[in-house]
């Protein structure tokens, strides 16, 4: 720049410049001389003249000996810093405290007569510095790696996101396959592997002093009729209609699963009580046996129930559970279908 002096002989403004876009040149006062060309966009500002803490705040320096901190943020003199020796520093932007920056200095002429030479970077935050300011390649030196840092950090940025990306869609992937392992495609209620699952829970909950409950056994009377003469879109409206019906008509913690064809497992928690559970399976029946239609033509189902609670067993076990379970269903059936019938074995209960 024509009029400016020159921190060396050999070197005009422009010149240094293109070496430190980031240079600050102060007099021995602390006025400043002349800048770099990327410092005065950041100022945003011709600097020249005014003083170095109008601009800047700063917060360490590193002399010759140990790091003295400025804890309240004042600015020590050049004078009394810099010609001592001071080799690295930190500074914040005073009118964007966000963005901090970390040079080295020298001082210029004997005893810093001539004032002291900055060269600034903004090191850790020069993603925060691009964004902020609008800089591109042309504001740094060609022999600075910043950009070049820069752009391998946004990189890995890029991958990392992709492979968060990447991860959350196999562990998205992951849950929807174990949903699916746990679920009958069909009516979606859970399936034969969830409900062993939950009841194993629910036997050992209650070996450790949980509350007692009980399994129904559910199996669709004259659903085959249905089948054989409306086709299985019928048999299959059935069983959902059923299903819905069977959810519907218990308590938000039971559980209901589709263990196969026209046979459902209930599993209802915290209910012992044999009188309860009874009516419950009746009242089950009679909304089995609501009407039904499929394309304007009537399904007629009704529903043989096996009723048992866990009381009485010892040891308890999943496979005792639904074995007495199974024989009242089948002693339901034998009785003329339609109806409820609570287990009635050797083994424990009632």
């Amino acid at each position: 720049m024509p009029g400016r002096p020159k921190p060396f002989p050999c070197l005009d403004s422009s010149e240094l410049g293109q070496l430190m876009p980031m240079f600050l040149w102060l007099d021995p006062q602390g006025q400043v001389l002349d800048l770099g060309p990327t410092l005065a966009r950041v100022l945003g500002c011709d600097a020249v003249g005014t003083r170095f803490d109008d601009h800047f705040v700063l917060r360490r320096l590193r002399l010759r000996g140990p790091e003295v901190p400025v804890p309240d943020g004042t600015v020590a003199p050049p004078k009394m810093s810099f010609d001592r020796g001071a080799l690295r520093l930190h500074l914040d932007l005073r009118g964007n405290p966000g963005v901090g920056l970390r040079g080295a200095s020298v001082a210029l002429g004997p005893g810093g007569e001539d004032g002291v030479l900055l060269n600034l970077t903004f090191g850790i935050h020069m993603s925060e510095a691009v964004r902020e300011f609008g800089l591109t390649e042309a504001d740094f030196a060609a022999s600075d790696l910043a950009i070049e840092l820069l752009y391998l950090g946004e990189a890995n940025a890029a991958v990392l996101g992709e492979l968060g990306e990447m991860t959350a869609r196999l562990e998205l992937a992951r849950r929807s396959a174990v949903a699916q392992s746990l679920t009958d495609p069909l009516t979606g209620l859970a399936n034969r592997r969830a409900f062993d699952a939950a009841l194993g829970e629910e036997i050992d909950a209650q070996a450790h002093g949980g509350a007692p409950f009980a399994v129904a056994h559910v199996d669709l009377d004259y659903f085959k009729e249905v089948n054989d003469t409306l086709g299985h879109p019928a048999g299959d409206h059935v069983l959902k209609t059923v299903a819905r019906r069977l959810v519907q008509a218990l308590r938000k913690g039971d559980l209901v699963a589709r263990t196969g064809g026209d046979e459902f497992l209930l599993l209802l928690r915290g209910l012992s009580d044999r009188e309860r559970l009874l009516r419950l399976g009746e009242r089950l029946i009679e909304d089995i046996e609501a009407p039904c239609d499929f394309r304007g033509t009537p399904c007629r189902v009704s529903a043989s129930i096996g009723l048992e609670t866990s009381q009485g067993y010892d040891p308890m076990t999943t496979d005792a559970l639904l074995a007495a379970a199974d024989r009242a269903l089948y002693a339901a059936k034998r009785s003329g279908r339609g109806r409820a019938v609570p287990a009635v074995d050797s083994d424990g209960a009632e």
